[in-house]
């Protein structure tokens, strides 16, 4: 078998393996209810709660899995090109520090206003804005994402710089989180720690269309570059003498791959090992060719968070498990099986 057409095949697989995921997960949760139901649910029958668990929790929380899947496993594949770093994912950029400061910023100072209310939690409840914290979330993971690439047009753009100012600027937010933390009151510190949960179930059909118009357009961005991509992956100079412009290729890339970040982690909170997992798996199928790692990649990054969430809710025993644990403890160990099953011990 060629390997375009092994590549088509895989692709296939792929999107095969996502629809019937997405299936299986749409008729898993805590309320116990048969797939005929389910079923019935689905297209308006039932009862009213039925009607509302399927269609007001389930489907925005499963879309939220396909979205946030796909956007965060291309952007791990396009750091890790750009950075010429198979390490690299969107944390690498302190893009998920940044934001949980935000959201830490806003639950805790402004949207609950708890520097005020105190422990008193209806308060809270009664105050307290979630797209406020999303905004402010994203709007410090931007300022972060900005500061960084601006940094490091110093250096033009140098793969090594990069990602040590990501790291050092990282540890900035988290100690600002940490100190932060430490002046809140225990309903404040409460939200704020349950916040940076990677939690699906808050997931809208807002949230959903904004992150799907931003993932969305990032992906189009990289598909127009995949041929600079690949030249890339040959070295800056040999990609130079292609016609590519390097040093404006990593800005914007690395720009646009922050972004899709900052957008999820701002609605789902932090969702790690998504981003360094699936492109890894894919070049490894498929090699590094971006024709097709970009669309591999954003498939598997939807199929590994839509089984996360099933699994997170079939072992939460009446509530959803945090998904973002579930994609630690399932990314940890098999991205330590893939590193040391390389063949002869090569790096």
């Amino acid at each position: 078998m060629n390997r375009g057409r092994k590549a088509t095949l895989i692709i296939l697989i792929l999107g095969l393996a996502v629809l019937a995921a997405a299936f299986v997960c749409l008729f898993v949760g805590s309320s116990h209810m048969t797939l005929s139901e389910c079923v019935n649910a689905l297209f308006g029958k039932g009862s009213a709660a039925q009607v509302r668990i399927i269609r007001n929790i389930r489907i925005p929380r499963v879309l939220a899995a396909l979205i946030a899947g796909a956007g965060l496993a291309v952007s791990g594949l396009i750091m890790q090109t750009c950075l010429n770093n198979p390490m690299a994912s969107p944390a690498t950029l302190g893009v998920s520090n940044a934001a949980v400061f935000g959201a830490n910023l806003s639950i805790i100072a402004f949207a609950g206003g708890f520097l005020s209310t105190g422990h008193n939690v209806n308060n809270y409840m009664t105050g307290v804005n979630p797209y406020a914290t999303s905004l402010c979330a994203f709007l410090f993971a931007g300022a972060s994402i900005l500061l960084i690439l601006g940094l490091c047009r110093i250096r033009s753009f140098d793969p090594g710089a990069v990602v040590l100012a990501g790291i050092a600027i990282g540890s900035v937010w988290t100690a600002a989180t940490t100190i932060l933390q430490f002046y809140a009151t225990d309903v404040g510190l409460s939200a704020a720690v349950i916040w940076s949960f990677g939690d699906l179930g808050r997931a809208t059909y807002k949230t959903d269309l904004i992150m799907s118009v931003t993932v969305a357009a990032g992906i189009v961005f990289f598909s127009l570059m995949r041929w600079r991509y690949n030249a890339l992956l040959s070295g800056d100079s040999a990609a130079k003498s292609m016609g590519v412009q390097v040093a404006r290729l990593r800005f914007f890339s690395m720009f646009a791959a922050s972004l899709i970040t900052a957008v999820c982690v701002s609605f789902l909170g932090i969702i790690g090992f998504v981003g360094i997992i699936c492109p890894h798996v894919v070049k490894r199928l498929m090699g590094q060719d971006h024709r097709v790692s970009l669309p591999a990649s954003a498939l598997a990054g939807s199929l590994l968070l839509v089984l996360s969430d099933t699994l997170s809710r079939s072992l939460g025993n009446g509530s959803a498990l945090p998904v973002g644990a579930i994609t630690s403890m399932l990314g940890a160990p098999f991205f330590l099986a893939l590193i040391f099953s390389r063949k002869g011990g090569r790096r």
